[in-house]
């Protein structure tokens, strides 16, 4: 089974400047998604999609491969991340390299390891699922949610105010980190009937504003000096 990893890096950023190749913890936030991705030993590529030539440098030092630019389609705000891995996938077949595995990584994931993309690629191989990604579990349960109606607090699902939390179903969600997909000889590739990589809530953070750059520093930092390396 011939795998790749596709570090998908557009450059520019609204919210936070040059947020994929910012420093994080000493060094280029790309850099993690990168030698998680080489140290897994689990990918026959590990490249990366960028339309910046600042970026195609610091990825090509860090290991990866940078084999070609992204179209300007695939660089513009339209584009999904969908068209951007089949963007890839499109050249590589073009150039005669077809995979049996994709596994999208985002630059912006320092609490992805080795160990985690090789328990994915791991679940995808002796399950019957098409996709696999880390998730993680709601800290409150959403079954007990207020809702303001009339400048009042309720509760949105009357019928949970009075269950115990440990009796409500469990409810995770995407932790924006990577995804395992089977690719088919046409090159395509399924976005659901995914598989669950449960990731504890210390190593997961959305990082969309300086308030929560800060906090994944202090995540990973906690991370790094526990027993999850």
């Amino acid at each position: 089974m011939s795998s790749i990893a596709i570090v998908t890096a557009r450059g520019g950023s609204k919210r936070i400047p040059k947020k994929n190749i910012r420093d994080f913890c000493g060094r280029p936030i790309i850099e993690y998604s990168i030698q998680a991705a080489l140290e897994s030993k689990v990918f026959d590529e590990v490249m990366v999609s960028t339309d910046s030539e600042e970026i195609a440098s610091i990825a090509v030092k860090a290991g990866a491969k940078v084999p070609f630019m992204r179209s300007e389609f695939t660089s513009s705000d339209f584009a999904t991340t969908k068209d951007v891995l089949n963007e890839v996938l499109s050249c590589y077949a073009a150039n005669s390299q077809k995979f049996d595995v994709m596994c999208c990584l985002y630059p912006t994931a320092p609490f992805v390891t080795a160990q985690k993309l090789r328990q994915g690629y791991e679940i995808l191989m002796r399950t019957e699922a098409d996709s696999v990604m880390p998730v993680v579990q709601f800290s409150y349960p959403p079954q007990r949610a207020l809702v303001l109606r009339n400048g009042m607090l309720e509760y949105q699902y009357p019928e949970n105010f009075s269950k115990r939390s440990q009796d409500l179903e469990p409810i995770y969600h995407d932790c924006g980190q990577f995804y395992f997909y089977r690719v088919f000889e046409d090159l395509s590739f399924h976005t659901d009937h995914f598989a669950p990589v449960i990731v504890p809530e210390t190593e997961v953070q959305d990082i969309d504003h300086e308030d929560d750059w800060i906090i994944a520093e202090m995540k990973y930092r906690m991370m790094m000096g526990g027993t999850h390396q």
